[in-house]
Protein backbone atom coordinates (compact mmCIF):
# COMPACT_ATOMS: atom_id res chain seq x y z
CA UNK A 1 0.00 0.00 0.00
CA UNK A 2 1.23 3.79 -0.65
CA UNK A 3 2.21 5.79 1.79
CA UNK A 4 -1.21 7.52 1.53
CA UNK A 5 -3.15 4.42 1.67
CA UNK A 6 -3.84 3.84 -2.04
CA UNK A 7 -5.34 0.32 -3.13
CA UNK A 8 -2.25 -1.94 -3.83
CA UNK A 9 -4.11 -2.71 -7.40
CA UNK A 10 -3.71 0.26 -8.52
CA UNK A 11 0.25 1.26 -7.67
CA UNK A 12 1.39 -0.95 -10.65
CA UNK A 13 -0.84 1.51 -12.71
CA UNK A 14 0.44 4.88 -11.34
CA UNK A 15 4.19 3.81 -11.45
CA UNK A 16 4.07 2.27 -14.94
CA UNK A 17 1.85 4.84 -17.31
CA UNK A 18 3.35 6.75 -20.22
CA UNK A 19 0.21 8.96 -20.64
CA UNK A 20 -2.20 10.30 -18.56
CA UNK A 21 -4.90 12.52 -19.27
CA UNK A 22 -4.66 15.78 -17.14
CA UNK A 23 -7.73 17.99 -16.34
CA UNK A 24 -7.82 21.56 -14.78
CA UNK A 25 -10.50 23.79 -15.04
CA UNK A 26 -10.48 27.74 -16.30
CA UNK A 27 -11.54 30.92 -14.69
CA UNK A 28 -15.17 30.52 -16.47
CA UNK A 29 -15.11 26.69 -14.72
CA UNK A 30 -15.01 24.87 -17.78
CA UNK A 31 -12.22 21.92 -18.35
CA UNK A 32 -9.44 21.69 -20.42
CA UNK A 33 -8.18 18.01 -20.93
CA UNK A 34 -4.50 16.90 -21.84
CA UNK A 35 -2.64 14.02 -22.01
CA UNK A 36 0.73 14.42 -20.19
CA UNK A 37 3.03 11.28 -18.68
CA UNK A 38 2.25 11.26 -14.79
CA UNK A 39 4.70 10.44 -12.09
CA UNK A 40 4.68 9.07 -8.28
CA UNK A 41 5.94 12.05 -6.10
CA UNK A 42 8.86 11.01 -4.24
CA UNK A 43 6.91 10.58 -1.01
CA UNK A 44 4.33 8.40 -2.25
CA UNK A 45 1.30 10.47 -1.59
CA UNK A 46 0.76 12.28 -4.92
CA UNK A 47 0.70 11.99 -8.01
CA UNK A 48 2.50 14.38 -10.65
CA UNK A 49 2.41 16.02 -13.51
CA UNK A 50 4.40 19.12 -15.45
CA UNK A 51 4.06 21.43 -17.86
CA UNK A 52 6.56 23.48 -19.53
CA UNK A 53 8.20 27.35 -18.21
CA UNK A 54 7.18 28.37 -21.71
CA UNK A 55 3.31 26.95 -21.48
CA UNK A 56 2.46 27.70 -17.99
CA UNK A 57 -1.23 27.22 -18.52
CA UNK A 58 -2.14 23.98 -16.98
CA UNK A 59 -0.04 25.09 -14.39
CA UNK A 60 -2.07 28.32 -13.92
CA UNK A 61 -5.63 26.86 -13.97
CA UNK A 62 -4.72 24.42 -10.94
CA UNK A 63 -2.80 27.41 -9.14
CA UNK A 64 -6.47 29.45 -9.48
CA UNK A 65 -8.74 26.60 -8.91
CA UNK A 66 -6.70 23.11 -7.18
CA UNK A 67 -9.24 21.04 -8.30
CA UNK A 68 -8.47 18.31 -10.86
CA UNK A 69 -8.52 14.81 -12.35
CA UNK A 70 -6.52 12.22 -13.77
CA UNK A 71 -7.55 9.70 -16.13
CA UNK A 72 -5.52 6.77 -16.55
CA UNK A 73 -6.72 4.87 -19.30
CA UNK A 74 -4.53 4.83 -22.50
CA UNK A 75 -2.72 1.33 -21.53
CA UNK A 76 -0.11 2.13 -24.81
CA UNK A 77 2.79 1.36 -23.30
CA UNK A 78 2.53 0.44 -19.97
CA UNK A 79 3.78 -3.22 -20.40
CA UNK A 80 0.61 -4.59 -18.66
CA UNK A 81 -2.30 -6.59 -19.41
CA UNK A 82 -5.48 -6.32 -18.35
CA UNK A 83 -5.04 -2.98 -16.33
CA UNK A 84 -7.51 -1.02 -15.15
CA UNK A 85 -9.34 2.26 -15.71
CA UNK A 86 -8.48 4.64 -13.67
CA UNK A 87 -10.47 8.44 -12.59
CA UNK A 88 -8.37 10.34 -9.66
CA UNK A 89 -9.70 13.52 -8.83
CA UNK A 90 -7.82 15.72 -6.43
CA UNK A 91 -6.27 18.74 -4.83
CA UNK A 92 -3.24 20.69 -6.88
CA UNK A 93 -0.08 21.74 -5.60
CA UNK A 94 1.55 23.67 -8.02
CA UNK A 95 5.62 23.74 -8.04
CA UNK A 96 7.52 26.53 -9.26
CA UNK A 97 9.36 28.51 -7.00
CA UNK A 98 12.97 26.24 -7.54
CA UNK A 99 13.06 26.44 -11.41
CA UNK A 100 16.39 24.76 -11.30
CA UNK A 101 15.41 21.47 -9.00
CA UNK A 102 12.44 21.77 -11.34
CA UNK A 103 14.15 21.00 -14.65
CA UNK A 104 16.69 18.61 -12.76
CA UNK A 105 14.16 16.57 -11.30
CA UNK A 106 12.46 16.63 -14.76
CA UNK A 107 15.18 15.20 -16.59
CA UNK A 108 15.92 12.24 -14.25
CA UNK A 109 12.17 11.48 -14.28
CA UNK A 110 11.77 11.75 -18.52
CA UNK A 111 14.93 9.93 -19.28
CA UNK A 112 13.61 7.06 -16.69
CA UNK A 113 10.48 6.92 -17.70
CA UNK A 114 10.34 7.59 -21.54
CA UNK A 115 14.33 6.75 -22.37
CA UNK A 116 13.38 6.02 -25.98
CA UNK A 117 12.28 9.96 -26.37
CA UNK A 118 15.70 11.07 -26.27
CA UNK A 119 17.99 8.00 -27.49
CA UNK A 120 20.76 9.11 -29.76
CA UNK A 121 20.13 12.41 -29.40
CA UNK A 122 23.62 14.34 -28.73
CA UNK A 123 23.69 15.40 -24.83
CA UNK A 124 24.93 19.32 -26.27
CA UNK A 125 21.74 19.22 -28.55
CA UNK A 126 19.56 18.59 -25.81
CA UNK A 127 21.39 20.98 -23.17
CA UNK A 128 19.80 23.43 -25.56
CA UNK A 129 16.48 22.65 -24.83
CA UNK A 130 15.97 24.10 -21.78
CA UNK A 131 13.04 25.55 -23.50
CA UNK A 132 11.32 22.45 -23.06
CA UNK A 133 12.94 20.86 -19.84
CA UNK A 134 12.57 23.47 -17.72
CA UNK A 135 9.27 22.41 -16.12
CA UNK A 136 6.61 23.90 -13.58
CA UNK A 137 5.39 20.35 -11.28
CA UNK A 138 1.78 20.34 -10.44
CA UNK A 139 1.12 17.53 -7.59
CA UNK A 140 -1.82 16.12 -7.45
CA UNK A 141 -3.30 15.03 -3.94
CA UNK A 142 -5.86 12.46 -4.57
CA UNK A 143 -9.18 12.61 -2.38
CA UNK A 144 -11.45 10.50 -4.94
CA UNK A 145 -10.78 7.71 -7.27
CA UNK A 146 -12.93 5.32 -9.15
CA UNK A 147 -11.36 2.13 -11.18
CA UNK A 148 -12.91 0.22 -14.06
CA UNK A 149 -11.43 -3.04 -15.39
CA UNK A 150 -11.34 -1.74 -18.69
CA UNK A 151 -12.28 1.60 -20.66
CA UNK A 152 -15.91 -0.28 -21.41
CA UNK A 153 -16.91 0.82 -18.37
CA UNK A 154 -19.17 -2.23 -18.45
CA UNK A 155 -19.38 -1.97 -14.69
CA UNK A 156 -19.97 -0.39 -11.60
CA UNK A 157 -16.60 1.03 -10.23
CA UNK A 158 -14.77 0.59 -7.59
CA UNK A 159 -13.99 3.48 -5.19
CA UNK A 160 -11.33 4.80 -2.48
CA UNK A 161 -12.04 7.71 -0.72
CA UNK A 162 -8.88 9.87 1.16
CA UNK A 163 -9.52 10.14 5.32
CA UNK A 164 -11.93 12.91 5.97
CA UNK A 165 -10.05 16.81 6.04
CA UNK A 166 -7.18 15.49 3.33
CA UNK A 167 -6.08 18.56 1.90
CA UNK A 168 -3.25 19.64 -0.18
CA UNK A 169 -0.14 21.78 0.09
CA UNK A 170 -0.33 25.27 -0.69
CA UNK A 171 1.23 25.98 -4.05
CA UNK A 172 3.83 28.66 -4.40
CA UNK A 173 2.88 32.12 -4.96
CA UNK A 174 2.20 33.27 -8.21
CA UNK A 175 4.28 34.99 -10.75
CA UNK A 176 4.17 38.91 -11.15
CA UNK A 177 3.14 40.11 -13.97
CA UNK A 178 0.87 38.47 -16.58
CA UNK A 179 0.18 35.13 -18.08
CA UNK A 180 1.68 34.58 -21.35
CA UNK A 181 -0.27 34.35 -24.73
CA UNK A 182 -0.78 30.99 -26.20
CA UNK A 183 2.26 30.11 -28.14
CA UNK A 184 0.27 28.52 -30.94
CA UNK A 185 -2.85 29.03 -32.50
CA UNK A 186 -5.20 27.10 -34.37
CA UNK A 187 -7.30 28.30 -37.52
CA UNK A 188 -8.20 25.19 -38.97
CA UNK A 189 -11.97 24.40 -39.00
CA UNK A 190 -13.20 22.20 -36.44
CA UNK A 191 -14.47 19.71 -38.70
CA UNK A 192 -11.73 19.02 -40.70
CA UNK A 193 -10.05 18.39 -37.64
CA UNK A 194 -12.62 16.03 -36.58
CA UNK A 195 -12.71 14.63 -39.49
CA UNK A 196 -8.98 13.64 -39.49
CA UNK A 197 -8.85 12.86 -35.41
CA UNK A 198 -11.87 10.43 -35.84
CA UNK A 199 -10.53 7.67 -37.21
CA UNK A 200 -6.70 8.06 -36.53
CA UNK A 201 -6.60 9.38 -33.15
CA UNK A 202 -7.57 6.12 -31.24
CA UNK A 203 -7.88 6.98 -27.72
CA UNK A 204 -11.57 9.76 -26.65
CA UNK A 205 -11.45 11.06 -23.69
CA UNK A 206 -14.24 13.67 -22.25
CA UNK A 207 -14.37 15.83 -19.65
CA UNK A 208 -17.49 17.87 -17.77
CA UNK A 209 -17.78 19.02 -14.63
CA UNK A 210 -19.43 17.16 -11.57
CA UNK A 211 -21.99 17.98 -9.10
CA UNK A 212 -18.83 19.08 -6.49
CA UNK A 213 -16.95 21.17 -9.18
CA UNK A 214 -14.14 18.73 -9.93
CA UNK A 215 -13.23 17.96 -13.49
CA UNK A 216 -15.02 14.34 -14.82
CA UNK A 217 -13.02 12.41 -17.23
CA UNK A 218 -14.66 9.49 -18.51
CA UNK A 219 -12.98 7.33 -21.80
CA UNK A 220 -15.56 7.13 -24.62
CA UNK A 221 -17.16 3.60 -26.25
CA UNK A 222 -17.98 5.21 -28.81
CA UNK A 223 -17.92 8.29 -31.11
CA UNK A 224 -19.91 9.46 -34.24
CA UNK A 225 -19.70 13.38 -36.30
CA UNK A 226 -22.86 15.29 -36.01
CA UNK A 227 -24.13 18.74 -37.38
CA UNK A 228 -22.33 20.42 -34.79
CA UNK A 229 -20.21 18.42 -32.66
CA UNK A 230 -20.40 14.57 -31.63
CA UNK A 231 -22.82 11.74 -30.36
CA UNK A 232 -20.71 10.14 -27.66
CA UNK A 233 -21.53 6.76 -26.03
CA UNK A 234 -20.29 5.96 -22.49
CA UNK A 235 -20.51 2.19 -20.52
CA UNK A 236 -23.58 1.69 -18.86
CA UNK A 237 -21.10 1.87 -15.25
CA UNK A 238 -20.01 5.80 -16.28
CA UNK A 239 -21.55 8.23 -13.86
CA UNK A 240 -24.41 10.23 -14.80
CA UNK A 241 -23.35 13.49 -17.14
CA UNK A 242 -25.16 16.53 -16.91
CA UNK A 243 -25.52 19.37 -18.91
CA UNK A 244 -22.75 21.93 -19.36
CA UNK A 245 -19.16 22.63 -20.32
CA UNK A 246 -17.01 20.01 -21.43
CA UNK A 247 -13.54 18.96 -23.00
CA UNK A 248 -13.26 15.92 -25.89
CA UNK A 249 -9.62 14.99 -26.30
CA UNK A 250 -8.26 12.27 -28.59
CA UNK A 251 -4.65 11.35 -28.60
CA UNK A 252 -2.11 8.81 -29.70
CA UNK A 253 1.28 7.38 -29.40
CA UNK A 254 3.32 4.18 -30.39
CA UNK A 255 4.27 1.10 -28.05
CA UNK A 256 7.66 3.15 -27.70
CA UNK A 257 7.25 6.79 -26.96
CA UNK A 258 8.86 9.21 -28.70
CA UNK A 259 5.92 11.68 -29.31
CA UNK A 260 1.90 11.96 -29.89
CA UNK A 261 -0.84 12.99 -31.26
CA UNK A 262 -3.47 15.56 -29.51
CA UNK A 263 -6.30 16.79 -30.49
CA UNK A 264 -9.19 18.37 -27.85
CA UNK A 265 -12.26 20.45 -28.63
CA UNK A 266 -14.38 22.26 -26.28
CA UNK A 267 -17.89 23.21 -25.99
CA UNK A 268 -21.04 21.89 -24.17
CA UNK A 269 -22.27 18.72 -23.77
CA UNK A 270 -26.13 17.42 -22.90
CA UNK A 271 -27.50 14.05 -22.38
CA UNK A 272 -29.82 12.76 -24.94
CA UNK A 273 -30.82 9.20 -24.94
CA UNK A 274 -28.74 6.45 -25.35
CA UNK A 275 -25.59 8.98 -25.43
CA UNK A 276 -24.26 12.19 -24.73
CA UNK A 277 -24.61 15.08 -27.63
CA UNK A 278 -21.31 17.22 -27.66
CA UNK A 279 -21.43 20.62 -29.21
CA UNK A 280 -18.33 21.73 -30.60
CA UNK A 281 -17.12 25.57 -29.58
CA UNK A 282 -13.67 25.84 -30.61
CA UNK A 283 -10.70 23.40 -31.24
CA UNK A 284 -7.60 23.89 -28.38
CA UNK A 285 -3.74 24.42 -30.02
CA UNK A 286 -1.60 21.60 -29.41
CA UNK A 287 1.71 20.71 -29.32
CA UNK A 288 1.48 17.13 -31.73
CA UNK A 289 5.29 15.31 -32.28
CA UNK A 290 4.99 12.40 -34.30
CA UNK A 291 6.64 10.48 -36.97
CA UNK A 292 10.28 9.70 -37.10
CA UNK A 293 13.01 10.93 -35.13
CA UNK A 294 14.42 13.03 -37.98
CA UNK A 295 10.23 14.93 -37.87
CA UNK A 296 10.07 15.04 -34.44
CA UNK A 297 13.71 17.00 -33.80
CA UNK A 298 12.59 19.35 -36.70
CA UNK A 299 9.23 20.17 -34.86
CA UNK A 300 11.57 20.83 -31.61
CA UNK A 301 14.07 23.06 -33.42
CA UNK A 302 10.93 25.26 -34.80
CA UNK A 303 9.17 25.59 -30.90
CA UNK A 304 12.45 26.27 -30.24
CA UNK A 305 12.54 30.02 -32.30
CA UNK A 306 9.37 30.65 -30.46
CA UNK A 307 9.81 29.67 -27.03
CA UNK A 308 13.45 30.19 -25.52
CA UNK A 309 12.14 34.54 -25.78
CA UNK A 310 9.11 33.07 -23.51
CA UNK A 311 12.07 31.03 -21.35
CA UNK A 312 13.85 34.21 -20.27
CA UNK A 313 10.37 36.13 -19.70
CA UNK A 314 9.20 33.75 -17.63
CA UNK A 315 12.50 32.56 -15.36
CA UNK A 316 12.49 36.71 -15.19
CA UNK A 317 8.86 36.87 -13.98
CA UNK A 318 9.93 34.10 -10.80
CA UNK A 319 13.21 36.84 -10.19
CA UNK A 320 14.99 33.74 -11.01
CA UNK A 321 17.98 32.57 -13.44
CA UNK A 322 17.14 30.50 -16.99
CA UNK A 323 17.54 27.17 -15.46
CA UNK A 324 20.28 24.59 -17.79
CA UNK A 325 20.14 21.33 -18.53
CA UNK A 326 21.67 18.69 -16.45
CA UNK A 327 22.32 15.40 -16.72
CA UNK A 328 22.93 12.81 -13.90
Amino acid sequence: MSAAGWPDALLPLFERSVTVEYASLTRAGSPVTVPTTPYVGGRGDTLDVSTGLTYPAKAERARRDPRVCLLFADPVGDGMRNAPVVLVQGLATVRDADLQANTDRYVRASMTKLPEATKGQPRFILKQMAFYYARIWVDVTPVHIRWWEDRSLDTAPNVWEAAPGTAAPLSDPAPSGSQPLPWRSQDHPWRELAEDAIGRLALHDLTVVDANGFPLCLPIAGTELTSDGFALRLGGGAPGIAPGPACLTMHTHGEVFTGQENRSFVGAVAPVEGAVAFRVERVLADWSLAGGRAKVASGFLSARRRLAPRLRAEAARRSQPVPKVRFP
